[in-house]
C-alpha cells in the first residue's frame, strides 16, 4: 500500500492507523519514532480557547513534501508521514503527527526530529489563538530558530 506522506486536513487521525499504513509490509522496518503535538490551554501567559490554523492548498503540501525530501538525504529512513490539520481546533484537540520508519531507531529519532523543527519554523501555517484579551497571530520563537540551526538551517524568524 503507497501512503501519500502528506496530510493537510480538518479531520482529527488515528495515530495507530497512520503507522500501521506508513509500516505496512515491509520487512525491512525495525524502528517507528512518532511525534504528536496537541492545543494547549495556555500559551505566553494567557489562556488558550481556541486556536485556529489557516495554509495556502498547494503551497504547503509542497513545502511539507520538500522537508520530507531533505529528511530522506541526511537520514537513513524508509519513510516519512505527516498529517496538519487546519481550521478551528479546541485544547486537547490533535493539531500535527509526523511518524518515521527505518531499519534502526537511531535514525527515525533524528528524522523526526528534524522534521518537527523543520515543520515548527517553516511550514507555510498561520497560528491565531483566542484568549481572554482577543485574538492573536502566533510567532514563531527563537528558540525554535535555535532548534534548526542545531541541523545547519539558517532561518530567523524573530
Amino acid at each position: 500500500m503507497n501512503v501519500a506522506r502528506v496530510s493537510i486536513q480538518t479531520a482529527d487521525f488515528d495515530l495507530s492507523q497512520e503507522v500501521a499504513a506508513l509500516r505496512a509490509g515491509d520487512k525491512r522496518v525495525g524502528a517507528v519514532c512518532s511525534f504528536v503535538g496537541t492545543v494547549r490551554d495556555r500559551n505566553d501567559g494567557s489562556s488558550v480557547a481556541s486556536m485556529e490554523l489557516e495554509h495556502y492548498p498547494g503551497m504547503t503540501e509542497k513545502a511539507v513534501e520538500a522537508m520530507i525530501d531533505e529528511a530522506h538525504r541526511r537520514f537513513d529512513i524508509l519513510g516519512a508521514r505527516v498529517v496538519h490539520r487546519v481550521g478551528l481546533l479546541q485544547p486537547l484537540d490533535q493539531i500535527m503527527m509526523v511518524a518515521v520508519v527505518s531499519a534502526h531507531r537511531g535514525q527515525s529519532f533524528e528524522a523526526c526530529e528534524f522534521l518537527m523543527d523543520y515543520l515548527k519554523t517553516q511550514a507555510p501555517f498561520w497560528k491565531k489563538e483566542q484568549t481572554p484579551e482577543g485574538a492573536r497571530w502566533v510567532d514563531a520563537r527563537v528558540a525554535d530558530d535555535a532548534a534548526l540551526e542545531r541541523w545547519g538551517i539558517s532561518a530567523p524568524n524573530a
